[in-house]
């Protein structure tokens, strides 16, 4: 099973906040069977404790350690917000783009960051990715699967 399947993309999505875009994702996560309802509120209490910024226009939110115990399956969502949320009140400049919501057990979110780190430290690749409306982008971006030719 890939860690990314069409059902946990929401492409062209707004959001009013980071709470919102961060529930949303984990929303996908949930309705999915990645994870029970609760991982969502361990989601957003990591993020009250630390950023999930990347740069680029990219976020990941993700649960606590305690939060582990709510994940089904390995997976991450993508909720892509084209006209940006700010991510950091201090920093109106610092806006995310794509808030892809991560979830995974024991290591296997060393693969899920390894993908995730290929696709998106180029930033023309973050802005492609992050205005698209092609779903089979994303999804070959962050599964790690090369462009076939």
């Amino acid at each position: 099973m890939a860690i990314l399947e069409k059902n946990r993309i929401k492409l062209g999505a707004t959001a009013v906040n980071k709470q919102d875009a961060i529930r949303q994702a984990g929303t996908l996560l949930v309705e999915s069977g990645c994870v029970a309802a609760p991982y969502v509120d361990g989601m957003l209490a990591r993020e009250a404790t630390m950023s999930t910024y990347l740069g680029n226009g990219v976020s990941i939110p993700h649960g606590q350690y305690d939060d582990r115990e709510h994940i089904k399956q390995t997976g991450i969502s993508v909720l892509q917000v084209p006209a940006g949320i700010v991510w950091d009140e201090d920093d109106e400049d610092e806006l995310a783009y794509l808030i892809i919501g991560i979830a995974a057990n024991s290591d296997e979110h060393i693969t899920v960051l390894s993908n995730l780190a290929d696709a998106i430290e180029d930033p023309d690749m973050a802005d492609e990715l992050a205005r698209t409306e092609d779903v089979e982008l994303i999804l070959r971006s962050l599964n790690g699967v090369p462009d076939s030719v």
